[in-house]
């Protein structure tokens, strides 16, 4: 798409953005706010019902129409709880985590775009909160301080479990947090912005999916693992009988850290979305309709794309088993790692070819760049040559054989030496000498003979 019209398209937006009265600022936080507790409502409900539906089993049914207010029936459950602290708590620390957790989940969707210019009671404006420059930044911010507050309430529980719950979830995010930049780093190179709004309307000729499909790949897994959800829910630690880093929470702090988890999941399916899936945009066939691009349409298909996406956390829960600690840090850094890094080295000879018409000395450069990345990338995931095994030899019959290559050594007896032959004497009772086995002397014997060694009489 044209330059100039990303830009006028972002300049029109940062300037209704700028005429929003007071009031209207107000209103759009509290729907954000609203927005978020309700899709984190009905997202555990949901989750609860579609799991169960694939189980063959009914889910919840009981609570409200169908069931559907289970979740909240859940959260004031939780809200009326005792709170419980333990003695060696840090007190501040403790009650501060679990915030630190919630809060960034709700702040990233400030920067998201979910509709274009609207009307709202007689004053026009766009459905985003805010359009900043660098709006992709800002929700990778949000998404790894929620981590902070994961590592301080494992530390400040005065416990070990929940530190090495917390110590767990801080490598695991930190490693899928560069997987996840790494993936964003070719649509930030061919939407040429890093605001969120600017990449809405850089996806108007076509959605990033089919452009970049290794980086859609690569942010779907990596959301999945810095979300600590299954497959990769290995925080908490359920093979080890304690809840990991909340193993000492109560209450209502139980219940932020478990907002905060379907919070971040809702944001990072809303950043998807907006990366990848065109954000607001209308899918074919929608599209062919006039009007599917505007007014308060296509928030409506903003949401059910970001649904899609929960759908899919939900889908992996239901299907596959939790992976070994040691198989899901080798997945990021020696699968998503080099391939997003390859994969950007191709983003970037393409385009200086394109630019430059195949004749410029930087087209050369890069393409050697390219070529000797992937070969250290190869290099690095060859495993070890491994010695080569002998082939299994299959006896005759079922009786058991001893191993083929047993092989078994020459033992002699211990000679006696003359402080035991008189300790032996005074005591009356015979002589006797212990091999290596522990057994007598005269039991030894034949055993030894058949080694192939002498045997003297006692």
């Amino acid at each position: 798409m044209d330059r100039s019209v990303l830009a006028l398209g972002a300049e029109r937006t940062q300037e209704l953005i700028a005429q929003d009265p007071i009031w209207l600022v107000v209103v759009k936080v509290v729907a954000l706010f609203a927005l978020g507790v309700l899709l984190t409502l009905f997202m555990i409900n949901w989750e609860r019902k579609v799991v169960g539906r694939m189980q063959h089993r009914p889910g919840p049914n009981r609570t409200g129409p169908g069931g559907w207010l289970q979740s909240l029936a859940d959260g004031l459950k939780l809200a009326f709880k005792e709170d419980l602290r333990p003695v060696t708590a840090d007190k501040v620390v403790f009650f501060l985590a679990p915030v630190i957790s919630c809060i960034p989940a709700f702040v990233a969707f400030t920067v998201l775009p979910f509709g274009p210019e609207v009307s709202i009671f007689g004053h026009r404006t766009v459905l985003q909160l805010v359009d900043l420059p660098v709006g992709v930044l800002v929700t990778l911010a949000c998404s790894s301080l929620g981590v902070y507050g994961i590592v301080l309430s494992g530390w400040a529980s005065g416990s070990p479990y929940p530190l090495l719950g917390g110590l767990r979830s801080a490598a695991q995010v930190i490693s899928y947090e560069i997987a996840m930049g790494l993936s964003i780093v070719a649509v930030i190179l061919y939407s040429g912005t890093l605001s969120t709004a600017g990449i809405v309307e850089a996806q108007q000729g076509g959605w990033y999916i089919w452009l970049l499909l290794p980086s859609f790949v690569v942010f779907c897994i990596s959301i999945v693992g810095e979300t600590n959800r299954a497959p990769f829910d290995l925080p908490e630690a359920e093979s080890e009988l304690v809840g990991g880093f909340h193993t000492e929470y109560s209450s209502l702090k139980f219940a932020l850290f478990f907002l905060a988890e379907y919070v971040n999941m809702v944001t990072v399916s809303a950043m998807g979305t907006t990366l990848f899936l065109g954000g607001w945009r209308a899918p074919w066939p929608l599209s062919l309709w006039a009007g599917a691009n505007e007014g308060w349409w296509p928030m409506l298909w903003f949401i059910g794309k970001t649904l899609a996406f929960l759908f899919v956390f939900i889908w992996l829960r239901a299907t596959l088993p939790r992976f070994r600690y040691d198989q899901f840090m080798r997945v990021g850094w020696k699968g998503l790692v080099p391939v997003s890094l390859l994969w950007i080295l191709m983003i970037f000879a393409i385009r200086t070819w394109r630019t430059s018409g195949g004749n410029h000395t930087a087209t050369t450069v890069v393409a050697i760049a390219v070529v000797a990345v992937a070969a250290i990338i190869v290099a690095f995931l060859v495993p070890d040559q491994r010695k080569q095994e002998l082939p299994d030899i299959e006896p005759a019959s079922d009786y058991p054989l001893p191993p083929m290559d047993l092989v078994v050594p020459a033992n002699p007896r211990r000679r006696l030496r003359s402080g035991d032959s008189d300790s032996g004497g005074d005591s009356g009772e015979p002589e006797r000498t212990d091999d290596s086995t522990g057994r007598s002397g005269a039991l030894s014997a034949p055993a030894t003979s058949q080694a192939g060694g002498s045997t003297d009489d006692a």
